[in-house]
């Protein structure tokens, strides 16, 4: 559930919100009406995030032709 509330009451009402963002809900900051933040739940890095990263870099079509000192070229000047 995702609710917007004014700066004014999110300040006086800040340990409330916490508790309810640690339970899952979401919230969305306005000044004057419009959107400027969002509370929402803390993600922690997590290991599945990287595991996915790595199976997909080991899925991906391999550079041929270019030695592995290019690559490391390549990468440190941000070609890739």
């Amino acid at each position: 559930m995702e609710a917007s509330i004014g700066a004014f009451e999110a300040k006086a009402q800040l340990s409330r919100l916490l508790r309810a963002v640690e339970q899952g809900e979401r919230f969305t900051i306005t000044v004057r009406g419009k959107p400027v933040a969002d509370l929402v739940p803390h993600r922690s890095g997590s290991s599945q995030g990287v595991a996915a990263a790595i199976a997909s870099l080991q899925a991906s079509a391999r550079i041929r032709g270019v030695s592995d000192a290019d690559v490391a070229s390549f990468v440190d000047e941000g070609r890739l």
